[in-house]
């Protein structure tokens, strides 16, 4: 799977490093500095993945995970955020902003491609990227891995990997509960001290997209106590 990723890091000996493991793997990489130059980067160059470090100069990395999901051009693009900040909070927003996966420095830059690799796979990005499971339905919800699309009354909806993961498993058994754990699996990667929450955050904001009022779902359903489940009925 070939993929041209865009790495926005402030530091140049990891920048390089990244660009050169990249590279390694058969990718192609440009690599920025700032977080404005990433912003422009990304709207000139369409790019399969995004690498973000969160502490970057002029823009941070929240800006622009923020600019990237506001963009009509580019709502779905994967990102990967890299932060000496391992605070829970800190990896919670990042998901919340739409981040597929989250690494906290130091890492092992091997760990770091196995990451992009996953994201990419799951996104359905870069030359290559394919997946033969059929499309499945569940109370008004079309989850296709093929297209790497979400439907919902037949409107197309943007999902992030992780998001597209979690429905995707979800819409297989419907009306079957799933743990936070078992949901957390769909989308390994993230760090482990964020598991459940991470889960809940990830449900928030699908309920966002496919529930006509998020307060009050009738799709995505939580079972207290036990976790969450969707719907096999039309609302």
């Amino acid at each position: 799977m070939c993929a041209h990723v865009l790495v926005a890091e402030d530091d140049e000996k990891q920048a390089e490093l990244i660009r050169r493991s990249l590279l390694a793997e058969g990718h192609t990489a440009t690599v920025v500095h700032d977080g404005a130059a990433a912003i422009d980067a990304a709207r000139r160059l369409s790019p399969d993945l995004v690498v973000l470090d969160l502490m970057l100069p002029v823009v941070d990395g929240f800006g622009v995970c923020r600019a990237l999901r506001a963009s009509a051009e580019h709502p779905g693009t994967p990102v990967v955020m890299l932060t000496a900040r391992s605070a829970e909070d800190d990896v919670l927003l990042g998901l919340e902003l739409g981040a597929d996966d989250y690494m906290t420095k130091p890492y092992s830059p091997r760990e770091l491609m196995a990451r992009i690799r996953t994201v990419l796979r799951r996104s359905g990005r870069g030359a290559g990227a394919r997946d033969d499971e059929p499309a499945v339905r569940a109370g008004g919800i079309g989850v296709d891995p093929v297209r790497h699309e979400v439907r919902c009354d037949g409107a197309l909806v943007e999902c992030t990997p992780a998001e597209f993961q979690i429905l995707l498993a979800m819409a297989s058994e419907p009306e079957r509960v799933f743990t936070r754990r078992q949901l957390l699996h769909c989308t390994r990667g993230f760090d482990r001290a964020s598991t459940e929450r991470a889960v809940d955050v990830h449900i928030m904001n699908l309920r966002r997209k496919i529930e006509a009022d998020p307060r009050r779902p009738v799709r995505l359903l939580t079972v207290f106590g036990v976790g969450y489940k969707l719907s096999g009925a039309r609302p």
